[in-house]
């Protein structure tokens, strides 16, 4: 006996197409392995990749401040968004962690500067917002693994499947 499909249909990303896109991030990664600098230049200009992890740590501080701001304007979204806000506290201090072997003056940059998120008055548009940030930082990040150094591709790789991750479970494991 056979059973019918089942006729819901979905939209967005599956969880299939989300698990794919650790590994061939990470394949992209492998090859690149070889291809940077380790940032010892005898410059005082920091390196490509040291510019590069400066600018993930930012990002990574920056989305740390959009999560508290919406949680400070929808405070039943606290238990939800802890976690993710805490993973991409952790992401940021990774990329920090990394480049303290080769310190760059852009690394310190605070994000606290950054003029103070609005955040809209729904609570679905306000995760709709976080997910298009995470989507827009992961996408970046994906995109510069490919010029970046074996360590912090790896590393850019992993974070950018963890970006996609939070958007799915933004937008889709809410639903």
């Amino acid at each position: 006996m056979s059973f019918p499909s089942s006729p819901r249909a979905r939209s967005g990303p599956r969880r299939r197409s989300l698990l794919a896109v650790a590994p061939a991030a990470l394949l992209v990664a492998g090859c690149s392995a070889g291809s940077g600098t380790s940032g010892a230049s005898g410059g005082s200009r920091p390196s490509a990749a040291d510019r590069e992890r400066a600018r993930a740590a930012r990002d990574s501080r920056a989305l740390a401040e959009r999560y508290d701001a919406v949680v400070a304007a929808h405070p039943k979204l606290a238990e939800r968004l802890r976690p993710l806000r805490a993973e991409v506290v952790r992401h940021a201090q990774a990329f920090e962690d990394e480049g303290k072997e080769s310190p760059s003056p852009s690394a310190s940059v605070s994000p606290s500067a950054s003029p103070a998120a609005v955040v809209p008055a729904k609570e679905k548009d306000a995760l709709a917002e976080l997910a298009a940030a995470e989507r827009e930082i992961a996408d970046r990040r994906a995109k510069a693994l490919l010029a970046a150094p074996g360590e912090l591709a790896r590393l850019l790789a992993s974070v950018a499947a963890a970006g996609a991750a939070h958007v799915y479970l933004l937008t889709e494991a809410g639903r």
